[in-house]
């Protein structure tokens, strides 16, 4: 079971071309608490012009959208799930992506890794990047 590892230029690259196509991002995760990192990054992608679609168990609005309870509850476009759960959560958030046909990346944020979801989620052809902030990453690209 061998993965070609990307090498730095190469997953740069890609995460460039992520930026420039994804338009829509379901954050898994998304706290109403203003100090919490995954409130933060959402905040910080909505002010770069990315659509932010909220998951979260409770609440109604955050950052002014509309509060899903699951992937499955959203029926717009998403282009990327961006996910602030434990790694075990992963497994979930691969089935409710293979139920769709919109979602092109997943994303799980610095400290997140799960090989098994992962391996899956590239099998259903999608990008998959681990333990990266997005917020860190677009800024990078961005400067």
């Amino acid at each position: 079971m061998e993965h070609e590892i990307p090498t730095v230029n190469e997953e740069s690259d890609a995460i460039k071309e992520i930026f420039k196509n994804v338009k829509t991002i379901a954050i898994p995760g998304l706290s109403p608490k203003e100090e919490k990192d995954s409130h933060k990054v959402a905040k910080y992608l909505q002010g770069q012009g990315f659509k932010i679609i909220p998951i979260y168990p409770k609440g109604e609005i955050i950052l002014g959208e509309r509060v899903y309870r699951t992937l499955g509850e959203v029926k717009e476009k998403v282009d990327m799930v961006n996910m602030f759960r434990k790694a075990e959560v992963a497994d979930e958030i691969v089935d409710a992506i293979q139920e769709r046909a919109d979602v092109k990346v997943l994303w799980l944020q610095k400290g997140i890794v799960n090989n098994k979801a992962a391996k899956r989620a590239k099998d259903l052809g999608l990008y998959v990047i681990q333990n990266r902030c997005t917020m860190i990453e677009h800024r990078v690209i961005s400067h």
